[in-house]
């Protein structure tokens, strides 16, 4: 770039000398002493121009038809790149991808009383692929329901924490309850998410806080030293040892003669 416009430069300040020689030229005319070069001079100075300008021209033109081709390339790659993303395709406004470990745990906990679908795919998967414009179908469908992606490739360490290993897989979490059910469907057996979803999607209640993850899967996540994730475990209470059961006197107590099955029927009876 900086060689064109130092030689489109040359070219302009070119014009400006024979503009100048020019008028030098003509005073020579009026001189007494020619040397005898007027001529040949006046000449060349008339053609410097055409040259010029044709040089000035052809590198112009070479330097666009070059910045052209770059743009066009460019934004080719651009679109190969976007094209690639299927998973993007058709997404709803209920459908989020994931970012870490930290933004699930989050959003489940964020999610209250919602239905919570969790997908996790793969780029490479030919079943999330194909399976993945139903599922935009059902999440418009479905407004008050909340999906969430989760890229195998991109979270490979999370997912082996959470014990995935199958793709497509789903796990469906509502309120307190936590984790409602979870499975792997393929487009032949889209009928299972359908059963699911219509099951668990009707509005209620739950009482108590929202669960989310289990305790176990915390506690692996924290545990990954891959993660950028910390959880301190809650402290679960150490049961007391059981005291040795009394006899109650409201049971008959077995006559010492009695044989054991006949003791066994009367512990059953009691109870």
């Amino acid at each position: 770039m900086a060689e064109v416009i130092s030689k489109t430069s040359l070219f302009f300040g070119g014009g400006a000398c024979v503009n100048h020689h020019h008028h030098h030229v003509d005073d020579l005319s009026v001189s007494p002493v020619s040397f005898g070069f007027k001529k040949s001079f006046s000449s060349s100075l008339k053609q410097k121009p055409l040259r010029s300008d044709f040089s000035g021209k052809q590198i112009l033109e070479t330097f666009n038809r070059s910045f052209r081709s770059s743009s066009v390339t460019a934004q080719s790659t651009l679109r190969i790149g976007t094209a690639h993303k299927w998973w993007e395709k058709g997404s709803q406004e209920n459908m989020r991808e994931i970012s870490s470990a930290q933004d699930l745990v989050d959003s489940l906990a964020d999610a209250g009383d919602k239905l919570v679908v969790v997908d996790f795919f793969s780029p490479g998967c030919g079943g999330c692929k194909a399976l993945h414009p139903k599922m935009c179908q059902l999440a418009e469908q479905s407004p008050d329901v909340q999906f969430l992606q989760v890229n195998y490739e991109e979270h490979k360490s999370m997912c082996y924490s959470l014990g995935v290993h199958v793709l497509p897989f789903f796990r469906f979490y509502r309120g307190a309850q936590g984790r409602v059910c979870s499975f792997s469907c393929t487009n032949a057996t889209i009928k299972k998410f359908r059963d699911a979803l219509a099951k668990h999607s009707p509005d209620r209640c739950s009482l108590g806080p929202t669960k989310g993850l289990e305790e176990k899967e915390l506690v692996a996540l924290a545990a990954n030293k891959e993660l950028n994730f910390s959880y301190t475990p809650k402290v679960v209470p150490v049961e007391k040892e059981a005291a040795i059961p009394t006899a109650n006197p409201a049971l008959p107590v077995p006559h010492p003669s009695m044989s054991g099955s006949e003791e066994k029927t009367l512990v059953s009876a009691g109870r």
